[in-house]
């Protein structure tokens, strides 16, 4: 029995796309797994380690969690170790999610390997070449985040609209 990939020529820019973008989540969900988070909690650490700090709010809207369960994903990142509240200073209503930096040596242990890979393959090109792959990543990511949005607002089958 013949498959679509079986189909496809290896060198089809679509499917050479999909298997990177099917690596890049593989490794994430890896990565996840080893820091002993799930998908979300990585996710969410990563944006408040980016950040400095987010209030619980903002952490809610950028991981489209509704804010119960942002709640539990906080209560889970301060069990882990990786993240405590704080009392936002401009108004002690709202929380703020920090990182506790020294547990994030863990998760520096844990992405080293995709560093180092990528590392080598970036040694390959010329700092030119470099310069236009991270002017592609600058302008992809909001792209990806836009098709989130994008995803999140249409409801499919079996699937409540946010």
């Amino acid at each position: 029995m013949t498959t679509p990939a079986d189909a496809a020529d290896e060198h089809d820019e679509h499917v050479v796309f999909r298997e990177y973008l099917d690596a890049v989540g593989l490794q994430g969900l890896a990565s996840a797994e080893a820091a002993g988070l799930h998908t979300s909690e990585w996710y969410a650490l990563s944006l408040i380690t980016r950040e400095g700090s987010l209030t619980s709010g903002e952490l809610a809207s950028r991981t489209g969690l509704t804010t119960g369960a942002t709640t539990r994903l906080i209560d889970r990142l301060e069990r882990a170790g990786y993240a405590r509240r704080a009392a936002d200073p401009n108004d002690r209503r709202r929380v703020i999610v920090e990182p506790i930096l020294d547990a994030l040596d863990r998760i520096e242990e844990v992405v080293s390997p995709a560093r180092r890979h990528l590392a080598e393959i970036l040694a390959r090109y010329t700092p030119e070449q470099r310069a236009l792959l991270f002017d592609y990543f600058r302008h992809a990511a909001p792209a990806f985040r836009a098709a989130t949005e994008e995803i999140r607002k249409t409801p499919a089958p079996g699937r409540k609209r946010r």
